[in-house]
C-alpha cells in the first residue's frame, strides 16, 4: 500500500492501524507496570468512535451502590468544573479549534477528530448552574463569562476569579453570588497557544499560589525544543507578587491537578506520547516535585529513552519515574481528591476522568476510575465509578468524561461529558 492509499484508509476507515505487532493483552497499570518495548509506527494508529450522544433515558453505568443523573444538560462541549463556596457550579465550554492541515496525516487526524466532536468552533465561555431546590438537578443557567480564548481551569480567591485561557491566566473581580462577570479581565501570565490547549488551574492549600498545567506543542518536540519553551510543564503563580515560574517540567500534557491532603503533595495526570504502540508508554498519575523533571520528550517512565528524539543525557539522568501507570492512551484528563465517605464503599483516593483513546488499535479509557490511596500513595488497583460511554463494538461514543469535581454537598461527584454535553451527578443509590 503506497502512502496516499494509507492516508485514505486512515481518513475513511473506523480503524486503520497498519500495525505490525499485536495489541498487548493487558494494560500497563500500577506502580510497577509491564510496558512493552516501543515500536515506531511509520503511520500512527488512528481509531476514534463516532460521537453520538445519549438517547433519552440512556445514562452511563454506575458502580454497585451508586446512581447517576444529569445535573445539567444541553451544554456545548463542557470540559471543566469548578464548584463555588455558595454551591454554584461553573462549567467551562471550549474545544480545540482547527487549523489548516499541512500534511496528509494532519488531514487524517482532523477528519477523525471532527467525527468525534473533538475539534471545531469553540463556545469560549463559562456557564453558571444553580440547583436552588437541592434536588440534584440545576434549574438555573446563566452565562458567567464569555468571549474568552478556550477557557478551561478556574479558581476563586476572595474577590478575585481566575481563568486559565489557552493564552494565559486572567483575573476578574468577583462578589459572592455573582452570576455574570464582565470586562476584559487582567492577564497575569502569558502562555503560548496551539498544540495541547487546556490550562488547568488549582489553588495551593494556603490559597497564596495558583498552579497551572501547560501541555506541549507537539508529540515529541517535532518542531524543535525552542518551540516548546515554557511548555510541557506545571507553572506556579504567586498571587501576591504576581510572579510566575515553572514548578516542574518534562510533563508532556499535565491536565488535572489535585492535592493529597495527608502529605500536602501536588498530584497530576499526564497524557504521554504517541507512535510507540498501544501501551507504550502509559499515561500516568504522579506526585509533582518542585523542580522535578519527568522525562518528556527524551525518555518515558523514568529513563526509558525515546530514540526518535535527539537526546539530552543530563536531563535523562534526572528523570523521575511516575508513581502510577494508568494504561496507554487513556487520555486521563480529569482529577480530584475524593475523601472516604463521599460515595459509599470508596475509601480515600483520586478520581480520574479518562476521556478515551483515539490512537490505539483497541480503545482504552472512556470511563471514570478511582485509585485508592494509603499513607499518601496509590495503594491498589483502579475501580470503575462510571463506564458505558463507549459502545461494545467501539464504533460509537455516547459520551467522553473529562473534568471531575466533588459536589458542594460533599456526597456527590460531578463529571463533565463533552460528547454527551452533560454534567453527570453520581451519588449513593
Amino acid at each position: 500500500m503506497d502512502f496516499m492509499a494509507k492516508a485514505t484508509a486512515i481518513v475513511g476507515g473506523t480503524m486503520v492501524a497498519l500495525r505490525r505487532f499485536g495489541a498487548p493483552r493487558t494494560q500497563a497499570i500500577g506502580t510497577a507496570p509491564t510496558i512493552p518495548e516501543g515500536r515506531k509506527q511509520g503511520i500512527m494508529t488512528l481509531k476514534m468512535p463516532t460521537a453520538q450522544g445519549w438517547a433519552a433515558g440512556h445514562v452511563p453505568n454506575a458502580a454497585p451502590g451508586l446512581k447517576v443523573n444529569a445535573f445539567a444538560s444541553d451544554l456545548d462541549h463542557p470540559r471543566w468544573i469548578e464548584v463555588l463556596p455558595n454551591g454554584d457550579v461553573l462549567v467551562s465550554e471550549a474545544k480545540q479549534e482547527g487549523s489548516p492541515p499541512k500534511t496528509l496525516m494532519d488531514h487524517a487526524t482532523q477528519a477523525t477528530m471532527r467525527r468525534a466532536k473533538a475539534i471545531g468552533t469553540s463556545a469560549n465561555r463559562i456557564t453558571l448552574w444553580r440547583d436552588g431546590d437541592g434536588d440534584g438537578v440545576a434549574e438555573t443557567r446563566t452565562v458567567f463569562l464569555e468571549n474568552q480564548k478556550q477557557p478551561f481551569g478556574m479558581a476563586l480567591v476572595g474577590g478575585t476569579f481566575y481563568v486559565g485561557n489557552t493564552d494565559g491566566i486572567l483575573s476578574f473581580p468577583y462578589a459572592e453570588g455573582d452570576t455574570r462577570l464582565t470586562g476584559p479581565g487582567r492577564k497575569l501570565v502569558e502562555f503560548k497557544s496551539g498544540g495541547h490547549w487546556t490550562r488547568s488551574l488549582i489553588l495551593s492549600p494556603d490559597r497564596k499560589r495558583i498552579y497551572a498545567g501547560v501541555g506541549s506543542l507537539s508529540n515529541i518536540g517535532d518542531q524543535g525544543m525552542q518551540a516548546e519553551d515554557g511548555r510541557a510543564a506545571i507553572w506556579e503563580l504567586d498571587l501576591e507578587t504576581e510572579k510566575a515560574r515553572i514548578f516542574a517540567s518534562g510533563l508532556r500534557n499535565a491536565v488535572g491537578l489535585a492535592w493529597e491532603p495527608a502529605t500536602q503533595a501536588l498530584w497530576t495526570v499526564v497524557n504521554e506520547r504517541d507512535g510507540l504502540g498501544d501501551e507504550t508508554p502509559p499515561d500516568y498519575l504522579t506526585s509533582v516535585q518542585e523542580g522535578g523533571f519527568y522525562g518528556w520528550p527524551y525518555c518515558y517512565w523514568g529513563k526509558t529513552v525515546d530514540d526518535r528524539v535527539e537526546q539530552n543525557k543530563d536531563l535523562v539522568s534526572r528523570a523521575i519515574t511516575p508513581d502510577y501507570a494508568l494504561g496507554g492512551h487513556t487520555a486521563s484528563l480529569g482529577l480530584c481528591w475524593m475523601p472516604e465517605g463521599t460515595l459509599p464503599g470508596f475509601p480515600d483516593g483520586m478520581v480520574i476522568g479518562q476521556h478515551g483513546s483515539w490512537n490505539r488499535s483497541t480503545l482504552s479509557g472512556y470511563r471514570v476510575v478511582f485509585i485508592p490511596f494509603q499513607n499518601g500513595k496509590p495503594s491498589g488497583t483502579p475501580r470503575d465509578i462510571l463506564w458505558g460511554f463507549l459502545s461494545e463494538d467501539e464504533k460509537t461514543a455516547f459520551g467522553r468524561p473529562v473534568g471531575v469535581a466533588i459536589g458542594s454537598d460533599g456526597a456527590s461527584l460531578l463529571v463533565a461529558d463533552d460528547v454527551g454535553d452533560v454534567i453527570w451527578r453520581v451519588t449513593s443509590a
